[in-house]
């Protein structure tokens, strides 16, 4: 073999032993990122452990609910009630609704004592006692203390608007369990009706419709 033979195998036998120790070098530090990420591992097992044990001993023995594969679907939420608005209004309004109030200056003189608003044409008692509007709700007085009834008449006013009811029937009775078989709620139910401003107009019900026991209301619309 020629010297210069031999100093080429030479060359190519060093650059081979130098990749092999490159090699070698990386082979090793792979290996110790793999170490490294083991130990991790096994440092956040037993992090995790340490953790459960310390909860199972604060909140004692615990009972793993089983799974049912039930989907958790998101569910839309009903929109907010102003409940408390709600019950402000109406103990506004049944504060507002005195006994001591004289509105019989204000009901027109005819057999039911109906009541209407200033600026409300007669023609709109007439349509009431006609049934011109069709009744949407009814309250029945009937067997109530006076708060008691003067707080139902006031909340079924209330919650009548907020459903936009425009008709309304109260039932007051006839009286013929009264002492002197006299109506007293009517009175005081054409009063109550008189002071609440969303009231336009009121007249006694016609036959069908409850007679002297009832009055229909009609509201603002």
């Amino acid at each position: 073999m020629s010297r210069a033979a031999a100093a080429s195998a030479l060359k190519d036998f060093e650059a081979l032993g130098a990749a092999l120790k490159r090699r070698a070098k990386e082979a090793a530090a792979q290996a110790a990122r793999e170490r490294a990420r083991q130990a991790a591992e096994e440092a956040q097992r037993r992090q995790l452990a340490r953790q459960r044990d310390e909860f199972a001993r604060a909140v004692g023995p615990v009972t793993q609910v089983p799974d049912k594969g039930l989907a958790d679907l998101k569910r839309p939420q009903p929109a907010p009630e102003p409940v408390q608005r709600q019950l402000d209004e109406q103990k506004a309004l049944q504060e507002a609704l005195s006994d001591e109030v004289d509105i019989e200056s204000l009901l027109l003189t005819d057999d039911g004592l109906s009541f209407r608003r200033p600026g409300i044409g007669p023609d709109v008692v007439t349509k009431l006692r006609r049934g011109h509007w069709a009744i949407q709700s009814q309250i029945d007085l009937h067997g109530l203390r006076r708060d008691e009834a003067r707080e139902a008449l006031a909340g079924h006013i209330r919650e009548s608007m907020r459903r936009g009811h425009r008709c309304v029937r109260v039932v007051h009775g006839k009286g013929h369990g009264s002492p002197g078989r006299q109506p007293v709620l009517k009175a005081k139910a054409q009063r109550w009706l008189g002071q609440c401003a969303e009231v336009v107009a009121f007249a006694q019900a016609s036959g069908p419709q409850g007679g002297a026991g009832a009055l229909i209301v009609l509201l603002k619309g």
